[in-house]
Formats: structure tokens, C-alpha cells, sequence
């Protein structure tokens, strides 16, 4: 698979391709590119300077060409995209990769090289290691965006990563494509360092340096913007964090402050819980199991189409969760649900319609209300899960299914 817009593959007849994605980079482009070039003469390596110009109009190809690059097109917009596009393209072995405005030392790539010779598959540098000049990076950016979303990303996927957005890094071409990477963002380099972690791949790091940016001109990145994006790549791609683990919590918390209030009131202090916080806690039941559902459907379909490796934890839960089991235990909570309000209504009915009492009758509609609602979310749940486990082709017992580039054809209308 690759990203459309992309040229297709070729096979590796380099150790190294030096991969640059450019958006009017005219500027620096040359010294960067001269960098490289002296870098493969010094160390012998057989390589080439490759050039991913994304759209760009100050004349960065001529530039490119004119300095001993060669330069693919990506036509299709954005950092991700020019990269995979650049990937795609690249004869060599291993890449590395980095932005084309000074900020990375083409010429100091010793370290790169060796540790991808010596068996990594993925290797990134590390800014805070190797040491961050004066103005190369904003205060906001190294103190707090950065450290924040690497420390997220090596929670929520046990990465070793101690900067996750290091734009110079090193990897093995076709174990980074066989990722299929799909974004086309700055997030693509998250995007790597997790799909590479969660394949079980070797993953190294290596301090480097960071220079201001050559450029006068102001450059692509935004930090609220592109952060945010990071982060909500970060979120997507784990289901554990955005909706398992709340929705566990919130579950947990619903069901012991019920159970604590389902006699009457309860005094902590000089506060008195009573049926306003048994109202929160069948909130907290709604919510939680709504997100504990969206874990296991978001996971299933991550899994499915590609974005996240199978787990067999989840694939045993998944198993064990058969739609005519959460249908059956659906259809027990909605009847409990229903004889409760039915056991209200007569209880509204024999008070006239009135005033209802607050200390039984309330807490028997709001039972019944909350095992209702559960139970119709379930049953939604559980169709939804199981319109994502439809196969995506016709299976067949004795050709087996199609290769993987028909089964994307046939999903993406052969855009290819």
C-alpha cells in the first residue's frame, strides 16, 4: 500500500538515501544538500541526496538539481505525504531523513549509520541529548509541547523514545513501508515512532544537534496546531487511554457511589450525599459504559483495517463478546429497566400524579432510567462491533483471500 499522489516503489540499489522534504526551501536547500553530499564522499558510503519537493514555487527543484540532487514530486500536500512520497523513491537501504533549513548537520551522520548497521531498524535522534543551540527552538516548544507529548507517547506505548519529534532519524526503507503509513501530516512523525514501537521493531536513538533555523522567511510549522495534531494522533491510536481506562474509572466510581446511596443518604463530613449525587453516579454508569464500548469497537476497527497490530488480549475479550451474548444481557437489563418504571408509573399513578418520594420512588425511576439506557447502548454497541467484523471480501475456501494490493483497490475505488 502506499499513499496516493506517491511514485511507486523501487527496489533498494544504495546503502543510503539522504531524503530532504521541501516546501520552498531555496534558501538553505543548497547547504544542506552540500552537507550531505560530503558526507557520503567522507565516509564512502554509497548513497544518494533525495529531494521530496512538495509544491514548492521559489525554484527549491532547480536548486535541488542544480546541487546534485535528485528530486521526486509529491504532489499530494503536507510534511507526511512528501516524506512518503520521498520513502517511496528512495534507492537506498536505509534512509535518513531532515528538514532542509539548517537546523540538522547533514554532515554528522556517523552515529546514524552505524547503529542502523548494527541491527536498528528505526533510529532517532535526540535533541536534548545532543544539545539545542540559542533560538533553535521556542521556550514553549522544549519545555513544555515536546517533553509533554513524548512522555504521553511512551506512556500510552511503552516507546524507549525521549523525543518523539526529532525530524532527523534514521530507519531500514522497507520495514518503515511496510508500516503503511497513513498520515500525511506533521503527525507522520508520530505516527512512525509508534507503529514502529507497536510492531515490535528495534528501535534506537542517538543524541544529535539543533541549530536555529537558516531560513528568513517564517517557517511551516505551528506549534498549537501541529502539537495538537501530534496529540490527537497519540489518542486515536490508543483506545486504552481515550476510552478504556476513563470509561473503567468512571464505571467503578458510578457503581460504589450507587451502591452507597441506594439505601438513602449518605453524610461524609458536613456534606450529605443524597439523590442529586445518586443522579451523577447513573450518570457516571451511562458514560462509562458508553466508553468502554467505544474502547473495544475503536480497537476492533484499528485492528481491522491496519492502523494498530492485533492483541490477543483484546482478541479473547472480542471473542467472548459475541453479539448474541451482549444482546442477551442487553435485553435483561432493558426488561429490569422497564418492570422498574412500570412499578413507578404506579406508584405516580396511586399518588395522583403528584410529588414523587424522593426517597424511594426517585431512586427506582433513576434505576430505571440508567438500566434502560444501558441496555439500548449496548445493543447498539454490539451491532456496531459486529457491522465492523463483516469481511471486506467474498472469503473464499479454496483460492484464499486476495493479495493485500487487490483487497486496497477494491477499498479505495483503485486510486492506485
Amino acid at each position: 500500500m502506499r499513499v496516493a499522489g506517491s511514485p511507486l516503489p523501487v527496489e533498494p540499489t544504495l546503502e543510503l538515501t539522504i531524503l530532504m522534504p521541501c516546501l520552498n526551501e531555496a534558501e538553505t536547500l543548497a547547504a544542506c544538500i552540500g552537507r550531505a553530499r560530503e558526507f557520503l564522499a567522507r565516509t564512502g558510503i554509497e548513497g544518494e541526496v533525495l529531494v521530496a519537493d512538495n509544491g514548492s514555487t521559489d525554484g527549491s527543484r532547480q536548486v535541488a538539481l542544480d546541487s546534485g540532487a535528485r528530486v521526486v514530486e509529491a504532489t499530494r500536500r503536507g510534511y507526511g505525504a512528501a516524506l512518503a512520497s520521498g520513502i517511496a523513491a528512495a534507492k537506498g537501504r536505509y534512509v535518513i531523513m531532515g528538514d532542509a533549513d539548517l537546523s540538522y548537520d547533514f554532515g554528522r551522520l556517523d552515529a546514524f549509520v552505524e547503529a542502523l548497521r548494527g541491527g536498528a531498524v528505526l533510529v532517532m535522534g535526540n535533541r536534548f541529548k545532543g544539545g539545542i543551540a540559542p533560538g533553535a527552538m521556542p521556550w514553549l516548544n522544549r519545555h513544555v509541547g515536546n517533553p509533554l507529548l513524548t512522555t504521553i507517547g511512551r506512556l500510552f506505548f511503552k516507546s524507549p523514545i525521549g523525543d518523539f519529534h526529532c525530524g532527523l532519524r534514521g530507519f531500514e526503507r522497507d520495514a518503515i513501508r511496510n508500516l503503511n503509513l497513513r498520515t500525511t501530516g506533521m503527525e507522520f512523525a508520530s505516527e512512525m515512532v509508534v507503529k514502529a514501537t507497536l510492531a515490535g521493531l528495534p528501535v534506537a536513538e542517538v543524541p544529535t544537534t539543533l541549530s536555529p533555523d537558516g531560513r528568513t522567511r517564517r517557517p511551516h510549522l505551528r506549534p498549537f496546531r501541529d502539537g495538537w495534531r501530534h496529540l490527537r494522533f497519540l489518542l486515536l491510536f490508543s483506545p486504552r487511554w481515550l476510552f478504556l481506562y476513563p470509561g473503567i474509572a468512571l464505571l467503578t466510581s458510578g457503581l460504589a457511589l450507587g451502591a452507597a446511596l441506594l439505601g438513602g443518604p449518605l453524610r461524609i463530613g458536613p456534606a450529605v450525599l443524597d439523590i442529586h449525587a445518586f443522579l451523577v453516579a447513573a450518570m457516571a454508569i451511562i458514560v462509562g459504559v458508553q466508553s468502554i464500548a467505544f474502547a473495544l469497537i475503536g480497537r476492533r476497527f484499528a485492528t481491522r483495517y491496519g492502523f494498530i497490530p492485533p492483541s490477543d488480549s483484546y482478541h479473547r475479550v472480542l471473542e467472548a463478546l459475541s453479539l448474541e451474548r451482549i444482546l442477551l444481557f442487553a435485553v435483561v437489563l432493558i426488561l429490569i429497566g422497564l418492570v422498574t418504571l412500570g412499578w413507578g408509573v404506579s406508584e405516580w399513578a396511586r399518588r395522583g400524579f403528584g410529588m414523587l418520594n424522593p426517597g424511594s420512588t426517585m431512586r427506582a425511576m433513576i434505576i430505571a432510567m440508567t438500566t434502560l439506557v444501558v441496555g439500548i447502548q449496548l445493543m447498539m454497541s454490539g451491532f456496531m462491533s459486529s457491522m465492523i467484523n463483516i469481511p471486506l471480501y467474498e472469503q473464499r475456501v479454496t483460492d484464499g483471500p486476495p493479495p493485500d494490493d487487490h483487497i486496497e483497490r477494491r477499498r479505495h475505488g483503485d486510486q492506485q
